[in-house]
C-alpha cells in the first residue's frame, strides 16, 4: 500500500479546506495524525485492536465536527482528550467483558527488557493523573501549557503533578538509577 504524499498545508489550512468540502484535506489530516493517535491510544488501552478502534472513532468524531469546525489550539491538543476518553472507554469495556484481566495495569505495555518492564511497573504505581502528565511531558514532548490545555487543568496543577510524579519515581528503587543524571 502506497502512502499519499505529505500535504504541505498547515492544519489550519487543511481544516479550512475540509470546511469548504475538500475530502482530500481530511485524508491529509488523517495521515498526518493517525500514527500519533494509535500510539497514544495503545498507551491507554495496552491492546492493539482497541487502539485501532480508537483511531477510527477519533477520526469519525472529528469528521462529524465538519463543516463548521474551528481549531482553537494545536491539533494534538484537540485530539488528546478525545483519544484519552475513547481509550479509557474501550479499556473499561474490555475489562468488563473479561472475567480475569491479566494485563498489567497502566498505560505502558510490558516489554521483555528488564529496564523497560521496571519503568512500566513504576509508572503503573503512579496515579492516573500523575502518569498522564509524565507521559505527555516526556513521551509526547508537550509543554506545561500544552498539557494544561489538553487536560483542562491549570498550568500550576500540571507542574505540581509533574513534580510529585517525578519525586515518586525517584523514590522507587526499581527505577532510581534512571534519575542519577538529574
Amino acid at each position: 500500500m502506497q502512502m499519499p504524499p505529505q500535504d504541505p498545508r498547515s492544519d489550519q489550512e487543511l481544516i479550512a479546506a475540509i470546511n469548504a468540502g475538500d475530502a482530500a484535506a481530511f485524508d491529509a489530516l488523517y495521515y498526518r495524525y493517525r500514527d500519533r493517535v494509535v500510539r497514544l491510544a495503545f498507551r491507554f488501552t495496552a491492546h492493539h485492536a482497541d487502539a485501532l478502534d480508537v483511531l477510527q472513532e477519533t477520526f469519525a468524531y472529528l469528521f462529524r465536527k465538519f463543516p463548521g469546525f474551528v481549531l482553537t489550539a494545536q491539533m494534538t491538543t484537540f485530539l488528546y482528550p478525545v483519544v484519552r476518553n475513547l481509550s479509557l472507554a474501550a479499556r473499561r469495556q474490555r475489562r468488563s467483558a473479561e472475567v480475569i484481566d491479566e494485563q498489567m495495569p497502566g498505560f505502558i505495555a510490558a516489554d521483555p527488557e528488564t529496564a523497560r518492564s521496571e519503568l512500566a511497573a513504576a509508572m503503573a504505581n503512579l496515579s492516573a493523573v500523575h502518569r498522564e502528565v509524565v507521559l505527555l511531558r516526556f513521551v509526547d514532548d508537550l509543554s506545561i501549557d500544552e498539557i494544561a490545555a489538553a487536560t483542562a487543568a491549570p498550568a500550576g496543577t500540571v507542574k505540581s503533578r509533574l513534580h510529585h510524579a517525578i519525586a515518586a519515581m525517584r523514590r522507587d528503587p526499581r527505577v532510581r538509577r534512571f534519575f542519577d543524571f538529574l
